[in-house]
């Protein structure tokens, strides 16, 4: 990977995204001691940053692959992703999901024309139903997270933040799959000189901060955290670029991803659902590290339940 291939990227998903906005707020400022510039991919189309990702995979397909569908499995935003992007390019796109799964996200699936088959609450569940339905149907796989078309397409996330403020020091994001800090790190090295990137992550789901000391994938034993898209773990694909490239990982307690969530709802007036509180409440915690600088946060998402808000 390089950078025009990065910027082909970026080109070929630009008719199927929005560009989204970034946010500043002066009280935030004064809060964090430093510039901070909110990404704000809560906006995108669905609602996440996980648009740009399936999207991209879709669209490097084989016209042979296409007409035959596409297969992932997913609870969340990336079972909204990849069935809105199926659907915007015309692919069929089938869903494997847990029976457990919130029923509004299944409504949002199915709103996109997304082909839901439930499976069993567990991961080697959802793997061995997406293996079946790739087999019977005769799909392509697509991983939410360790994926290079995937992880590429995420990128382009922090490739605008970095075209709109190319003297950002640091960009912070969220880490659940790995999907989005393995494309930020991509964007941080081709397309900025100082940017350094950094990851949030609940210490109730830490496997990545763990990855990062023992040098290979760690996975989690429980996954007891209000941010409910970090409970997935780092892949073969995605743990390599995050090993060589990313700066810290800095691990942050329940009260403090509520904390900062309510923050952004308050002063920033703007929705963002947990996981996307992670990067902002790691970037409070450890504000001092980061005095004077110009940091930006991807907000991941903003696909929250309205009738069950943590505050």
């Amino acid at each position: 990977m390089n950078k025009q291939a990065l910027i082909k990227v970026h080109e070929r998903i630009q008719p199927y995204i929005h560009k989204t906005p970034v946010l500043t707020s002066e009280l935030i400022n004064e809060i964090c001691d430093c510039k901070v510039f909110f990404k704000c991919e809560n906006f995108q189309k669905m609602g996440a940053f996980k648009m740009r990702g399936a999207t991209n995979a879709i669209l490097s397909l084989t016209e042979v692959q296409r007409n035959k569908g596409v297969v992932t499995h997913s609870s969340g935003n990336f079972a909204q992703a990849l069935s809105l992007a199926a659907k915007k390019i015309g692919v069929k796109a089938f869903i494997v999901m847990p029976k457990n799964a919130p029923q509004v996200k299944k409504n949002a699936v199915k709103t996109y024309e997304g082909n839901i088959i439930e499976c069993e609450s567990n991961p080697i569940a959802r793997e061995e139903m997406a293996e079946k339905v790739r087999i019977e149907k005769g799909t392509t796989f697509i991983h939410p997270s360790n994926d290079d078309d995937v992880i590429f397409g995420q990128g382009t996330s922090a490739i605008e933040l970095l075209e709109d403020y190319p003297q950002l020091d640091y960009i912070f994001t969220p880490v659940g799959g790995g999907g989005l800090i393995a494309g930020t790190v991509l964007a941080a090295k081709y397309f900025s000189e100082k940017c350094k990137v950094v990851g949030g992550e609940p210490v109730e789901a830490d496997d990545a901060y763990r990855s990062l000391q023992s040098g290979k994938i760690e996975f989690n034993e429980s996954t007891n955290t209000i941010a409910d898209g970090l409970r997935t773990f780092l892949g073969d694909r995605n743990f390599p670029i995050i090993k060589e490239g990313v700066d810290k990982i800095i691990r942050v307690e329940e009260e403090e991803i509520i904390s900062a969530m309510k923050l952004i709802w308050e002063r920033m007036k703007i929705i963002i659902e947990p996981s996307s509180a992670v990067a902002f409440a790691a970037l409070l915690k450890n504000k001092e590290d980061y005095k004077n600088k110009n940091v930006g946060i991807i907000i991941s998402g903003g696909n929250v339940d309205v009738t069950n808000l943590p505050f």
